[in-house]
């Protein structure tokens, strides 16, 4: 795998609550300069991302209901109006894992169809985070059949908030369970060369990581690439 096969993968990410326009800036120039996938940034920088990346291939993804999911659907249904409008081009929804919990598995569908919906009429890239560091393997396993099920495009490990971030097993397990219907995005704790190459082998397709540039620097440093 080549440095470009491996920055194609990377969602270049900056979701700090002190980050700065500076700090976008650089991320936004980092991602031109390396091409990365994305640049995975906060709602109120969207515009300011979309920009600088405009007139180039990387896309702009923001997250919804960050971190931890529990926002009313209206609010998140809003959230995501606003920032297609202002153009992000891919979407990280962070899901409602007390309805998993209490076994509303209707509410938890319902809410998924809804956001998955709505961001698809404008043809945007849909990730789903079910912050697998909270769930049991068989909620992993339900979580991913439904996010296939409904025609979203990614399954996401975590926020990297809350406990702890992605794994290998876990990858694998998501991997596994998609059987192809919708990729993996891994993330969380994600921060060498090393890291992305087993979250990769694992099945993951997008890395969520705020050390892209650390990574691809390891790509230049080893020799076998």
């Amino acid at each position: 795998m080549n440095i470009t096969e491996i920055a194609s993968k990377i969602d270049h990410t900056l979701l700090k609550p002190e980050a700065t326009y500076q700090q976008i800036e650089t991320l936004c120039s980092q991602a031109l300069e390396y091409n990365f996938a994305s640049v995975c940034i906060f709602p109120n920088y969207v515009a300011y991302a979309k920009s600088i990346l405009e007139k180039s291939n990387v896309k702009v993804c923001t997250v919804i209901g960050f971190p931890f999911g529990i926002n009313s659907l209206k609010a998140k249904l809003l959230e995501a109006e606003i920032t297609i409008n202002e153009g992000a081009q891919e979407l990280d929804f962070v899901v409602n894992n007390g309805y998993l919990k209490n076994q509303e598995f209707e509410k938890y569908t319902h809410e998924l169809i809804k956001l998955n919906n709505f961001a698809k009429k404008t043809g945007i890239t849909t990730k789903f985070i079910i912050e697998t560091g909270l769930l049991t393997e068989s909620e992993k396993i339900f979580a991913t059949n439904t996010i296939a099920e409904i025609g979203a495009d990614f399954v996401k490990t975590s926020t990297g908030f809350v406990a702890g971030g992605a794994t290998e097993k876990d990858v694998a397990l998501l991997f596994s369970t998609a059987k192809g219907r919708i990729k993996v995005k891994a993330s969380g704790g994600i921060r060498s060369l090393q890291d992305a190459e087993k979250m990769i082998l694992a099945g993951a397709e997008r890395l969520g990581t705020s050390s892209g540039v650390s990574i691809i620097k390891g790509v230049e440093a080893n020799s076998n690439y």
